[in-house]
């Protein structure tokens, strides 16, 4: 008989932690989703971009909030990655050609720094990088494909969003010119 009841409170007990882990697994999934779905509106155009603190390949540690009162363009790129390296000369030109109202902020993605100076020796850059070894800002942007490119207006709000290739200057410029009007 006792063994009859320590089996009925085993099998009740295993059938309840069952339970238990089956609700858990159920409601930490749906929380994540939240928090994905909560970061993916904030992306959206006109939401406040999330800001960050790094450091950039020159040591200086960059605030993105610092840049309020500026334009400011956060491109998200990796050597490996074609269609970065193609619009990287575009993007440096207007990096170089941009008045003091603009700021360009380039992220590299998951490569060291050894990797990222030699990318930006052997391509004649002379632009600082951010570098995102941990993916933590790239994260923050939602960003899951390269190159992905956002323009933020003076406010710190999300004007444009790119993803993908920039092939045009013209393109680039009239974002900019927007995102100054804003």
């Amino acid at each position: 008989m006792k063994m009859k009841i320590n089996f009925r409170f085993g099998l009740t007990f295993f059938i309840g932690l069952f339970a238990l882990l089956a609700v858990i697994w159920v409601v930490v999934p749906t929380s994540q989703k939240n928090e994905d779905k909560a970061s993916t509106e904030r992306l959206s155009i006109g939401a406040t971009a999330p800001d960050f603190q790094a450091t950039n390949t020159l040591g200086e540690k960059v605030t993105l909030s610092d840049f309020r009162g500026k334009s400011v363009v956060i491109n998200f790129w990796a050597s490996w990655c074609g269609p970065c390296v193609n619009e990287m000369p575009l993007i440096n030109r207007v990096f170089q050609d941009s008045d003091s109202d603009v700021v360009t902020l380039f992220v590299n993605v998951g490569e060291s720094k050894g990797t990222v100076n030699e990318f930006l020796t052997q391509h004649q850059f002379d632009f600082p990088v951010i570098i995102d070894v941990t993916g933590k800002i790239s994260g923050m942007y939602a960003v899951t494909g390269l190159p992905v490119t956002y323009i933020l207006e003076k406010e710190g709000n999300i004007a444009h969003s790119i993803i993908g290739e920039i092939s045009s200057e013209n393109q680039l410029y009239n974002y900019l010119e927007t995102a100054k009007e804003d």
